[in-house]
């Protein structure tokens, strides 16, 4: 049976997945298979040697130290996209919210408790609502920096309000290419972008490329009266570089879903407690995502969504035995343990090699289970750093 350790609220939506026959779940289990999260911080709590895989039910992975899970061969799973619609209305709301005075008029309004006078308060409320007075996102220029799920979603949404989309993603993938609506602009840099738009949405992880990327220089490349919605992560961002941009006028609005103290009470600032991802739609697909990423780990040794391990799947085992390894990517490894295998004439029916950095994984069917002095022999080989065998 295989044991599940669940931190945080996980969607009963997901949990449901795993069948009680085969999987045991909770918060107290000991020595966990595999560890399944939101936003609980892994960084200080000692990762069982039983572990094979961490899955985060939602986008970033910061709260997982990675590298250090890497070097153990565990692999660490994420759920692009399942959330991507929840964060994408978020954004869509941070902007129209910039875009008009309805927080400020909201408060002006919330103020008149002490009136009565209902005469009397449409009277000064004529009077008042030009303080309040914003303008329209159509025609307007947003521009994305991106353009993944969240992303893209948040072009087409953008283009649908008749707004002009421009975007810049240095790491495009293929697939998100095709997502992507053809009516986006791309541009071939940050600073090409940023001096044409009127509103800027950030979609990009929190990583040491994009570390500090929105800061005193970037903004001073902006039009005047920009907006910016950051719904990605706090690291991007250089806080007290926009503070001073909004201080200075330069700077419109900052809409963000990361409050830190120095943006806290600023007028031109909304700031909200990391809810893009907060709906009960989102939390049930990121569940069911995550819990469907596990266990074709863990029962057909298959790789969806890893952050730090190549995709890999040969589909479900209908029969014989799969045997996984993992390997140091470095060359001749996958030789030496084909050689094993046919000096010990055990038939390799099937087989899949893939590579992500330094990280090599491989998958290989046989039509009977190798004997354990073969399986010992393959753990044995030079670089080769976990195995794992699954039998149907």
């Amino acid at each position: 049976m295989y044991q599940i350790r669940t931190y945080n609220k996980i969607s009963d939506k997901g949990l449901s997945r795993f069948p009680s026959e085969k999987y045991s779940v909770g918060e107290d289990i000991g020595q966990p298979d595999a560890v399944l999260l939101r936003s609980q911080k892994l960084h200080n709590e000692a990762l069982p040697e039983s572990v094979m895989a961490v899955a985060r039910a939602g986008a970033g992975v910061n709260n997982v130290p990675v590298e250090e899970y890497t070097q153990k061969g565990v692999v660490v799973f994420n759920t692009p996209g399942a959330n991507a619609n929840a964060v994408k209305e978020l954004v869509l709301a941070g902007m129209l919210l910039s875009s008009r005075g309805i927080m400020q008029g909201r408060d002006f309004v919330g103020g008149l408790g002490h009136m009565s006078d209902s005469g009397e308060m449409s009277k000064l409320l004529e009077a008042e609502k030009k303080n309040f007075a914003g303008s329209e996102l159509a025609g307007k220029t947003l521009g994305i920096v991106g353009l993944g799920a969240i992303g893209s979603m948040v072009a087409e949404a953008a283009l649908a309000l008749d707004m002009n989309v421009v975007g810049f993603d240095p790491a495009l993938s293929v697939e998100a290419a095709w997502r992507l609506p053809s009516e986006v602009g791309r541009k071939e840099s940050l600073q090409a972008l940023l001096g044409e738009i009127d509103y800027l949405s950030l979609h990009v992880p929190a990583i040491e490329p994009t570390k500090g990327m929105i800061n005193a220089e970037a903004l001073a490349l902006m039009k005047p009266g920009a907006a910016i919605m950051n719904f990605a992560r706090d690291a991007i961002v250089v806080a007290e570089d926009v503070v001073a941009a909004l201080n200075a006028g330069k700077l419109r609005q900052y809409v963000c879903d990361f409050p830190e103290p120095c943006l806290i009470g600023h007028e031109k600032v909304i700031a909200l407690p990391h809810i893009g991802a907060s709906t009960a739609e989102a939390e049930e697909n990121c569940a069911v995502m995550a819990v469907n990423q596990l266990r074709d780990y863990l029962e057909f040794g298959n790789i969806k969504n890893s952050v730090n391990f190549p995709a890999a799947s040969m589909g479900p085992l209908t029969g014989g035995c799969r045997l996984t390894f993992t390997n140091e990517n470095v060359a001749g490894v996958l030789g030496n343990v084909l050689s094993v295998f046919a000096e010990n004439d055990v038939n390799v029916i099937d087989m899949m090699n893939k590579s992500r950095n330094d990280v090599a994984y491989n998958i290989l069917d046989f039509d009977a289970r190798p004997s354990d002095s073969v399986i010992e022999a393959v753990r044995s080989v030079e670089h080769v750093t976990s195995l794992r065998i699954i039998c149907g």
